[in-house]
């Protein structure tokens, strides 16, 4: 008779399937920063740069210095991001300095092909900055999603950020504001204006690629009928509710807290069921970027 146990029998499935989708996701995460790093290489070679258009970060630095110099883009793309990419090796994490890495590099082969490839909106900056944006976001959200990024400057905002009361994002716009400054120089002052809705367009849709047209909710209502309201939201919304136990700071009584999370597209629904029970409740709404877990199914909204 054979010595394996009933165990290493089983186990062996559950190793394979997990290595399954572990190889899965990372074929997923790979997919996403190729596609993300070639969008972001459409955006610059056919909207942004014929139009003396720039992104802001390393990406503009980059764009400055080839037009001065009269380089490829792809080259400057690569060198000035190397040193950030080091730095972020060590000390932000192996998995977030490759997927970084693998982005940069495909983002820079691409605008070395796609340096021919004739502009879609020549003479048009504002044309250029408005789609080329719409493209650029989309890239750098697909790549942010898989655990990566396409500029240096991140990597030195996220750094800098934990050692300053500045968050990442006041970090970058404080570069930015000097990059921007700098392209009024090198492309001209208008160019400069367009960069800015350039970026402003594609934070935009960075925004919308993490976080979905459809982005969360959390709620917290204080009310006496959190039972009715709870129900209510359950019915007719098709939610799962939480009451949670709550005193008052000043009163000092026991107060029901309703906790729920919806959809954005819900907050009208939620908020006229709550008024219909008790227009004095309490209501707080929050954004939520990600939402994991849970087992209730989601019901249609009547």
């Amino acid at each position: 008779m054979s010595n394996v146990s009933v165990k290493e029998l089983t186990s062996k499935p559950d190793r394979n399937v997990k290595s399954s989708v572990f190889s899965l996701k990372l074929l997923q995460r790979i997919v996403m920063i190729l596609v993300g790093a070639a969008l972001m290489a459409v955006s610059l070679e056919v909207f942004l740069v014929p139009n003396g258009v720039i992104d802001g970060g390393i990406t503009g630095i980059s764009i400055m210095v080839s037009e001065l110099t009269h380089l490829p883009l792809g080259i400057f793309l690569t060198l000035l991001n190397l040193p950030f990419l080091i730095l972020g090796y060590k000390q932000i994490g192996k998995t977030f300095a490759l997927s970084t890495l693998l982005g940069i590099v495909v983002m820079s082969i691409g605008t070395s092909l796609l340096h021919r490839v004739p502009a879609l909106t020549p003479g048009e900056p504002l044309l250029g900055a408005v789609f080329g944006g719409l493209i650029l976001g989309v890239g750098v959200g697909l790549v942010i999603r898989s655990g990566g990024s396409l500029d240096g400057t991140e990597i030195v905002a996220i750094l800098l950020s934990e050692k300053s009361p500045l968050s990442v994002g006041q970090i970058v716009l404080f570069i930015n504001v000097f990059i921007f400054a700098g392209a009024g120089f090198v492309f001209g002052w208008p160019n400069a204006l367009y960069s800015m809705i350039a970026y402003y367009i594609a934070m935009k849709m960075i925004d919308i690629v993490n976080e979905g047209l459809d982005q969360s909710k959390s709620v917290w209502i204080i009310s006496e009928k959190y039972r009715d309201i709870g129900s209510a939201l359950t019915d007719r919304l098709g939610r799962g509710v939480t009451f949670l136990d709550g005193e008052g700071g000043f009163s000092g009584d026991e107060k029901k807290i309703i906790f729920v999370v919806i959809t954005r597209l819900e907050e009208a629904k939620l908020k006229s069921i709550v008024e219909d029970w008790d227009p004095h409740a309490f209501v707080a709404i929050g954004n939520i970027h990600d939402v994991k877990g849970g087992r209730f199914k989601k019901k249609g909204i009547h």
